[in-house]
């Protein structure tokens, strides 16, 4: 029997994972559901157990002693899924603020030739306007680009400057990833708010690449792959809505540059653009 297992961190926005679950909780399949709390404060954790109660049969809450951050967070969780779970189908990891439609397992039955090719594969994403998400990058990034983001990550007040620029001229500046949202291919990165691990991918990994604390795992995930020489895969049959920044938006706007910053740094050890 397919089992399905969803891991997803949770901090101050407990809401959200109930708005999640609600959504899973109509699937056919047999669901297991594990939300791990990157040490929410005492009222969002007393949320959290309530949830844990009321879906006992399916859901299991975790709750970390400190923020372990995005990546690192799922891995806590994704360790304790399968040291619980010994056959699961398709593993599930991202942010908690997504809904599922109600046919997504019947989603991942249909592309079930996908899972066996690609340890990784990323659906369509879309935010509650129905933009799209992916496929985030298809092939790279250009070395224009690179220079912008050293720019922004030089200095707080340079990084404000940009983000102004680029509200002002998005329609000419913005990658035009996201136009190929009906496309089914192999890309470079998928964006990092879902992702769906084959057991093809535990073939070969333990769990993710998580050097930095938050920030740029697309990128890490991408080379992770790409050391065992493969792709993400992006499956637009596979369908998702995104609530967007449910944990980012409160992070104040100069400690979440800095989190930016410090993996930028992370992410230039792998990425040289200028000799």
């Amino acid at each position: 029997m397919c089992l399905i297992v969803f891991v997803v961190t949770n901090f101050n926005n407990t809401t959200y994972t109930e708005k999640m679950l609600d959504s899973l909780s109509s699937l056919s399949g047999v669901t297991k559901v594990y939300v791990v709390d990157n040490s929410s404060v005492d009222e969002e954790k007393e949320k959290l157990v309530s949830l844990q109660s009321k879906h006992k049969h399916w859901v299991t809450a975790i709750f970390n002693d400190k923020n372990h951050g995005y990546f690192e967070g799922l891995n806590i969780g994704i360790r304790i899924a399968k040291k619980e779970n010994s056959e699961i189908s398709y593993m599930v990891v991202g942010n908690n603020d997504l809904i599922f439609p109600d046919d997504f397992d019947k989603q991942l039955d249909v592309c079930s030739s996908v899972f066996d090719k690609y340890p990784v594969v990323s659906p369509d994403i879309r935010m509650l306007d129905g933009t799209p998400q992916n496929p985030h990058v298809i092939s790279g990034i250009s070395k224009k680009r690179e220079f912008v983001y050293d720019l922004y990550h030089s200095s707080y007040w340079l990084a404000g400057l940009i983000v102004r620029l680029a509200k002002i001229t998005h329609r000419f500046t913005d990658r035009k990833d996201e136009q190929q949202h009906a496309v089914a291919q192999e890309i470079h990165q998928g964006y990092g708010a879902c992702y769906i691990l084959t057991p093809k991918f535990f073939d070969h990994f333990d769990e993710l690449w998580a050097p930095t604390f938050l920030m740029y795992e697309e990128f890490f995930l991408s080379k992770q792959l790409e050391q065992k020489g493969f792709k993400t895969y992006y499956e637009p049959r596979i369908s998702v809505t995104h609530y967007c920044h449910a944990s980012t938006g409160m992070i104040p706007g100069k400690l979440k540059w800095q989190y930016s910053r410090q993996a930028h740094k992370e992410y230039r050890k792998y990425v040289k653009v200028w000799p």
